[in-house]
């Protein structure tokens, strides 16, 4: 192993140190190196493994390479629940019953290159403790592999339910997603210190129990940002269709570009469109963002949703919530991000205690902005104070 893959391996270890220590308050940790193994930098954690620390609500432990193993039936192939750039995400059950997802960053040349996003992950999700958000379970640093250890969220992703599932997701859970989802944010943006941007939302991140609570997952883009900064200056990085405009053409991210990639969510949840919808006959792809600006403002104006709203619901839907969603939608994809509204407002107005109002003025008047004036801003990181 190259020598610059063992000092990013060591770095990486000795953060999981201070991670296991100082974010769940433990007693230091000691790890021992493992020369008997044959490889100079394979590391063993000396704490006993049983031992579970609790810290502002749940548990993180230090678990072994053999133990995961057992866990996963060695690894198994039927037992992967999926797989990255990073390398895999096993399912495994404790000793105890508890199920688990495992994810194992791969132990290749591209090792090194892995761990900034893998470090990034820990460091947020050892943090952060919410209903709405999977929680870290513990770790494993040994054996050559470094691996996280989430709870298990049994009942895939808000993508496989509207867009791969047979079955239709009724409108109650659509709208009970669509306000899980909301809090988990509203938590990550304005309840963390230092505040925290998820950098990647979208369906395929959005984890359901079986009960249809909805938890936000993936933070291996995830970046902090102390309150006297205004945004994060960063490589351009999420998925493609999700992407605020002001993040994808100047890199600097703020929390509103997590808000705008929530209204693209919230337009699949309404439309059961995906973000980038291809016609069948010509295969020309167009975003489902320009396919519903023009069609959100009217709709709210008339109470009419015929146009956005999933035709496989039947128009079993209530009026009034519908209205409440797609305002809510209309408002997180506005072109300026300082006009998009702070998560917590959208808890307020998905949940009913904050009329839609404001959102659906502030939408119509954006529509009479003349195109050319809107793109003459665009460039300009500090236009959009424009007015209205």
């Amino acid at each position: 192993m190259a020598s610059s893959t063992r000092t990013g391996r060591t770095d990486f270890l000795r953060f999981f140190c201070w991670l296991l220590r100082g974010a769940c308050r433990t007693p230091p940790l000691s790890f021992k190196t493992n020369k008997s193994s044959g490889h100079s930098d394979s590391i063993t954690a000396s704490v006993p493994v049983s031992s579970l620390n609790s810290h502002a609500g749940f548990s993180h432990s230090n678990f072994t390479y053999e133990e995961l193993s057992a866990a996963t039936n060695n690894f198994s192939k039927e037992n992967i629940l999926g797989e990255g750039g990073f390398g895999f995400v096993y399912k495994g059950k404790l000793p105890d019953g508890q199920e688990v997802a495992i994810k194992m960053l791969k132990g290749n040349k591209g090792f090194a290159a892995e761990l900034d996003e893998f470090q990034a992950e820990a460091a947020v999700i050892s943090q952060v403790h919410h209903r709405h958000l999977v929680g870290m379970v513990g770790c494993s640093v040994g054996n050559e592999k470094v691996m996280l250890v989430f709870e298990y969220v049994g009942n895939k992703t808000l993508q496989f339910h509207l867009h791969e599932s047979e079955d239709v997701m009724d409108w109650p859970t659509r709208l009970k997603v669509a306000l899980g989802s909301a809090k988990g944010l509203a938590y990550l943006h304005e309840e963390c210190k230092p505040r925290i941007i998820h950098r990647d939302v979208k369906a395929a991140n959005i984890l359901l129990d079986h009960s249809f609570e909805a938890k936000v997952a993936d933070f291996g883009l995830a970046r902090s940002i102390n309150d006297e900064n205004t945004h994060v200056s960063t490589r351009v990085m999420g998925t493609i269709g999700y992407l605020s405009p002001e993040y994808a053409s100047t890199g600097q991210l703020t929390n509103k570009s997590d808000v705008f990639s929530f209204g693209v969510m919230l337009l699949e949840l309404i439309s059961g469109r995906k973000p980038i919808m291809r016609n069948d006959t010509t295969h020309v792809a167009r975003s489902l963002v320009d396919w519903a600006r023009p069609l959100v403002p009217q709709a709210s104006i008339d109470g009419k949703f015929d146009c956005l709203v999933d035709p496989r619901l039947e128009n079993k839907y209530n009026p009034e919530e519908m209205k409440r969603l797609v305002a809510c939608a209309g408002a997180c994809i506005h072109f300026f991000p300082d006009k998009r509204p702070p998560m917590s407002e959208i808890v307020r107005v998905l949940e009913g205690v904050v009329p839609p109002d404001n959102y659906i003025k502030a939408m119509v008047q954006f529509s009479q902005i003349p195109v050319l004036v809107i793109l003459s801003h665009s460039s300009d990181p500090d236009s959009s104070s424009m007015e209205p």
